[in-house]
């Protein structure tokens, strides 16, 4: 199959123009949604072709994210979800797999818990259910730590953002719109985690902002869960381990089962 150019659009959802891209032409669907304060290429550069080779592939970029301008809307977990499950009505697509990284994940598992009828399968990246799940430094911006993002990764978010956001100087405000996303969201019950359907990949690096315990806790509690644990891998590489990643994603969610 070629893939070819993506075709890329915006779709009017809940009061926002939300952009998107479809990657491949054919295959079962797969949604991607992309961390905190990047873009789709951000987050996933080193993945869209192989995974695009062999399945449809929609990425959306979220409220204040890339493309996507702000709004005086709410930022919520909640409203996000709402937002993919919007799109995938507008495309026609009854049914999905989702792969969700760090905030992408948070959305994910919202999307899971909330319309599991939409979810085949879930990959969880770097993602947690409760605010304990976060190793202590990370909400200590005093701190110092190997888990923490580097000035590199600042910068690559600030330029990403700037090459394609509506308002390049809105940076800052947006991820100060964020903080409650990450640290202060309505946390998961553990009977809605025993409560999910779909089969779950949870995946986190070695070196990341989620303790290995808490992850292991939601492989525990979802009961068709794997767990892999990425070596040599922090929260902001997690998602770029392409050589790990691949083999993994089409191993657990093949395109001909």
């Amino acid at each position: 199959m070629t893939i070819g150019t993506p075709t890329v659009g915006y779709a009017s959802v809940n009061g926002i123009e939300m952009y998107y891209e479809s990657h491949g032409t054919d295959g079962p669907p797969l949604v991607i949604l992309h961390g905190g304060a990047q873009t789709i290429d951000l987050s996933f550069a080193a993945l869209l072709p192989a995974l695009a080779a062999r399945r449809r592939v929609i990425a959306v970029e979220f409220q204040g994210h890339g493309h996507t301008a702000d709004t005086d809307r709410d930022m919520s977990l909640e409203l996000f979800s709402d937002d993919v499950v919007a799109l995938l009505d507008r495309l026609g697509i009854a049914r999905a797999d989702l792969l969700g990284y760090s905030l992408g994940g948070l959305v994910a598992l919202r999307t899971a818990v909330r319309h599991p009828e939409r979810v085949d399968r879930l990959v969880l990246v770097s993602t947690h259910y409760r605010h304990d799940g976060y190793h202590a430094e990370i909400t200590a911006p005093e701190q110092t730590s190997e888990r923490l993002p580097t000035e590199d990764d600042f910068k690559a978010m600030v330029e990403a953002y700037a090459r394609v956001a509506p308002d390049p100087t809105r940076f800052e405000a947006t991820l100060a719109r964020l903080q409650p996303l990450a640290h202060g969201f309505v946390e998961w019950t553990e009977d809605e985690l025993r409560a999910i359907t779909a089969p779950t990949l949870l995946v986190l690096g070695d070196t990341d902002f989620i303790r290995l315990e808490h992850a292991v806790r939601m492989y525990e509690l979802i009961p068709k869960a794997r767990l892999a644990v990425l070596p040599g891998t922090t929260h902001m590489g997690a998602i770029t381990r392409a050589d790990l990643l691949i083999p993994m994603i089409e191993a657990f969610a093949p395109t001909n089962p």
